[in-house]
């Protein structure tokens, strides 16, 4: 992670940010330090002390700001803080958004600011460690009524979910195809441009596209709701995290990409998660949303969730590798993809 932010100046600069936008007094920003996880972005630790203005008092909060590079996929940090604004007002659990900032003579990249909240989000101890989280069938059934509540955003509905005067999701384009064959042509383009040929993947977008169901209703879609992605604590869930991936798509992609065996961090007998069976968790969807979860849907995007996760996974060997990002996280990333093509291979088989 980039060590630009740890001296006193980007210290000053931040704090002055905040001082302006909130009318306070003053500002001490008394941490700045890198957070763990987070391999696309990167995410910060920064403790406030605001003197007069809007928010006075002391705050624990999460700086999250560009990485130096990324994923082709993944949204800029203006863009994911609008998605974040609109997912509390469809009443989410998320952080609360406090600021965002473009101008990149503060911290050189875009960033902005959200609560830090207290607990747990890694994915190999929360399938592991029973105590994290609460009652594993009440988690995933909370973690479905979350869902289909980010799922009342649709194009139509976006408005009741904008604060006055803030900017909407024209960032987000409208599928042109449709959710699933616009996936396919995305990651078929983005094999072609990451060099030698990966026959499974090309195979397992041919079957995508053979198989891809008709357009249908679009909602807003978080695209990597998984496990890891949201915060626990002892007694269940904190909030959802990471909406640099959010997009107008298909409801049961996302349901999709949460039952997906990579998801699962070994406990692939859990299908929901790696932390309960599929039941409480459709359940949950079901009765907040009042759809019916289509599991032929489902399988097919679980199929898309091994495939593009594949795709991800090469990408961030290529920003080890072409971009020259020295992170050894990135570089074993890559690595999986060869697991990845396997389970993109088993699914297809059973459902040729």
């Amino acid at each position: 992670m980039a060590d630009d932010l740890a001296g006193a100046e980007a210290r000053g600069r931040l704090a002055a940010f905040v001082r302006d936008q909130l009318a306070a007094s003053s500002v001490e920003v008394t941490t700045l330090a890198p957070l763990r996880g987070g391999a696309i972005q990167e995410n910060w630790a920064a403790d406030l002390a605001i003197e007069g203005g809007q928010r006075p008092g002391r705050h624990a909060l999460v700086l999250r700001r560009d990485a130096a590079t990324r994923v082709g996929e993944s949204l800029g940090r203006a863009e994911e803080f609008a998605l974040l604004r609109v997912a509390a007002a469809a009443g989410v659990t998320v952080p609360e958004p406090w600021l965002l900032c473009t101008d990149r003579a503060v911290l050189g990249r875009d960033f902005y600011l959200m609560r830090r909240l207290h607990g747990t989000a890694a994915g190999h101890r929360l399938v592991r460690e029973a105590t994290l989280g609460g009652p594993r069938d009440a988690l995933a059934e909370r973690l479905g009524v979350e869902l289909a509540r980010l799922h009342r955003v649709t194009p139509t509905t976006l408005g009741r979910f904008l604060a006055p005067g803030a900017p909407g999701l024209d960032f987000l384009p409208l599928p042109r195809q449709g959710p699933a064959l616009d996936q396919v042509a995305r990651y078929r383009d983005a094999l072609d441009r990451l060099g030698p040929p990966r026959p499974v993947l090309e195979w397992g977008l041919r079957w995508l596209e053979r198989h891809a169901p008709p357009p249908g209703e679009l909602v807003l879609v978080h695209q990597d709701f998984r496990t890891g992605n949201y915060l626990v604590d002892e007694a269940g869930l904190v909030a959802i995290l990471d909406w640099e991936f959010g997009a107008w798509g298909e409801p049961m992609a996302d349901l999709g990409w949460f039952c997906a065996k990579c998801w699962r961090f070994g406990a692939v007998d859990k299908e929901a998660g790696g932390i309960a069976d599929r039941a409480p968790f459709y359940r949950g969807y079901e009765a907040e949303s009042g759809r019916r979860v289509d599991h032929q849907a489902i399988y097919y995007w679980e199929v898309m969730a091994h495939l593009r996760w594949a795709v991800v996974a090469l990408q961030q060997g290529d920003r080890f590798i072409a971009q020259r990002d020295p992170s050894l996280e990135l570089a074993l990333t890559a690595r999986i993809a060869a697991e990845l093509e396997g389970e993109v291979l088993s699914l297809t088989e059973a459902q040729p």
